[in-house]
């Protein structure tokens, strides 16, 4: 490994290479910054990632000849270059970007990456962020590091030895942090709603945002939960404190919270920090289906941007807006509909911040379809829950119509019957 300054790091990236950045909170921004100041000699880098945080500057206009970005995941810090044209988005399972990289389909050049100091036996850890990082470092024929004291050292797979890393950059800095927004009346109710289905001895998938929270508010008198998940945040820490998380019944490293990534407050990352129960693994065996339905109970809880009268499902697009992307939502939906007792949940409030239903006769055109209507079971807005599976179309409407908001019940029953003919 050896020891440089961003800028000569920066220079091993040449013209048409195809170059990946370190996900989520451990975005290399010094890195980054370093690359988009060579401009000017570079011509079509392609850079690839899944969610980022923080600005990148290489999605603005100015920088178009120099840079591609292609990404697996669209986030608030891309939508709008990819609306304007810049980029491209690669729609895929979160479980199988790794095979892109592994089978050489999209081979990666460089790997911008942050990492921890070497321990004393030379292995840096990729703290918070495993997910499809390891595969990158890897396959990568190059790699530079941002070596950063505060990333937390964590357990599981996410660990890189010294001198598999080529470039390596100093740069001591907080981990990007964000923190929880307060959970609304609408939002509490519907995680009461999913409290209920969730049964003692269940292991569950959730992630970061308000339904999220609201649901793991309501669980601290549930016993022996697990966590397998694609990631979590600050929200877990309080059940893993009152021993409801355990981990006794499942059955994929039992007594171990598993994730692929972390993002929240300097609390959670804490909390990771050589702490034995959390084993960070990548996304292509956290999101592997065979793995998850190993493991009973499994309740998968995902939201929805609209869902159709029929159950079709889109998660990350607005239209032909491409809002985030498909990510690891069908991964653990169908893992946990083939887990033994599992229940797979789409949750979403009835209406947008606008007041528009987000159960629709039709999904909007140049919508994606995230899950389909065959893959859907439970569907819970804050007007309570109800369960597609083995349901023929008409029977979907009048359920999905009934937790509809009540200002569009009305709409929505004509729009069925217009459709099915009868009611």
């Amino acid at each position: 490994m050896k020891w440089v300054q961003a800028a000569e790091a920066a220079s091993v990236v040449q013209s048409g290479h195809r170059v990946f950045i370190h996900s989520v909170a451990m975005t290399p921004h010094v890195l980054i910054d370093a690359l988009v100041a060579r401009s000017h000699e570079l011509r079509n880098v392609e850079i690839v990632h899944i969610h980022t945080e923080g600005d990148l500057p290489y999605c603005k206009p100015e920088y178009a000849d120099a840079f591609y970005p292609n990404s697996f995941f669209i986030g608030s810090n891309m939508r709008q270059a990819l609306a304007e044209g810049i980029g491209d988005y690669v729609p895929v399972f979160l479980s199988d970007i790794s095979t892109l990289f592994r089978h050489r389909i999209l081979p990666i050049d460089v790997a911008f990456i942050q990492v921890s100091p070497p321990d004393k036996h030379g292995y840096c850890s990729l703290g918070p962020s495993v997910d499809v990082t390891l595969s990158a470092v890897e396959t990568a024929r190059w790699v530079v590091a941002q070596v950063n004291p505060r990333v937390p050292r964590t357990h599981g797979d996410g660990i890189v030895h010294e001198k598999d890393i080529d470039f390596a950059v100093w740069h001591e800095a907080d981990i990007h942090e964000v923190q929880s927004q307060p959970v609304t009346a609408v939002e509490q109710q519907i995680g009461r709603h999913i409290a209920a289905l969730i049964e003692d001895g269940s292991t569950l998938q959730t992630g970061i945002g308000a339904i999220p929270n609201a649901v793991l508010e309501q669980l601290e008198h549930h016993r022996d939960l697990g966590i397998h998940t694609e990631m979590f945040s600050d929200g877990l820490i309080p059940l893993v404190e009152k021993e409801v998380i355990t981990g006794k019944y499942k059955k994929v490293i039992p007594h171990k919270i598993v994730a692929c990534f972390v993002m929240g407050s300097k609390k959670v990352y804490d909390f990771i920090h050589d702490n034995p129960i959390v084993s960070m693994k990548e996304t292509a065996f956290t999101n592997d289906t065979s793995i998850i339905r190993k493991n009973p109970k499994m309740v998968a809880i995902n939201s929805a941007i609209e869902i159709d009268l029929t159950g079709q499902v889109c998660a990350d697009s607005i239209g032909t807006y491409q809002y985030s992307g498909v990510g690891g939502q069908m991964d653990f939906i169908r893992g946990a509909a083939l887990s033994e007792g599992g229940k797979p949940i789409i949750a979403m409030a009835s209406v947008t911040k606008n007041g528009a239903s987000k159960i629709v006769p039709f999904l909007k055109p140049g919508a994606s379809v995230t899950t389909t209507r065959a893959h859907v079971h439970y569907v819970v807005t804050e007007y309570g829950v109800v369960d597609l599976f083995g349901k023929n179309l008409r029977q979907r409407a009048k359920a999905l119509i009934e937790i509809a908001h009540p200002d569009h019940r009305e709409w929505l029953e004509k729009a069925a019957y217009e459709r099915f003919k009868r009611w």
